[in-house]
């Protein structure tokens, strides 16, 4: 049973809560440009535009995107975007948090993709240990990836004296960092990969209608 039967949430509630949290990433570009703060501007920019991604893949490349799956996304983008007006700097824990919801959406992808590969190869076979190891790899691969990508982009703004687009607060911020990425990896791992069976599905068709 998945999170909406238990909750009572219908597809229609979600849908309108991706939509409210998009109206959201809006208000927050206008005050980023009202702020002069580029950081605003650009990360409920970029938001904005990765919550349309999942309505893209599902008109141009037929992978069905259930609206859990919709909401899950928009929600790692609006608290990202949300903590750059201030919640990084004065709640300990929004890092964390969305460090934990960005990491799930990559191991999400890292599963969706090995999952539709195994399930197309028919000599390739995936073992839900090797699974669950490759789901942390990835997360952890890509979480320090960005973490060089937050080290970069911090000493750039420094470097030409704009404001800061990406929050770094250091070494020990980086290490907690990781942890938390381990942890939404592992969310993906046990609970998560329930959202994705219809789009491993769509990824073997499409698999096999590239090899027919």
């Amino acid at each position: 049973m998945r999170v909406r039967d238990r909750l009572g949430i219908t597809r229609r509630r979600q849908r309108q809560a991706s939509r409210l949290l998009q109206l959201c990433l809006v208000g927050f570009f206008f005050v980023g440009l009202d702020r002069h703060s580029l950081g605003i501007v650009v990360n409920s920019a970029l938001g904005l535009g990765v919550t349309y991604l999942p309505a893209l893949l599902q008109r141009d490349y037929d992978i069905p995107m259930d609206p859990a799956l919709v909401l899950w996304i928009t929600a790692a983008v609006f608290l990202h975007a949300l903590g750059t007006l201030g919640p990084y700097h004065d709640v300990w824990w929004w890092d964390h948090v969305t460090h934990t919801l960005s990491a799930s959406l990559v191991a999400a992808v890292g599963y969706a993709a090995a999952r539709a590969v195994d399930e197309h190869v028919e000599e390739l076979y995936l073992p839900p240990t090797f699974m669950f190891a490759f789901i942390l790899l990835v997360t952890v691969a890509f979480g320090v990836l960005w973490e060089v990508i937050e080290f970069a982009v911090g000493g750039l703004s420094t470097a030409v004296g704009s404001g800061a687009i990406l929050t770094q607060f250091g070494l020990t911020d980086t290490m907690f960092d990781l942890l938390f990425d381990v942890l939404g990896g592992v969310v993906v791992a046990v609970w998560g990969t329930a959202y994705l069976t219809d789009v491993v599905a769509a990824l073997q068709r499409r698999l096999d209608q590239r090899s027919a």
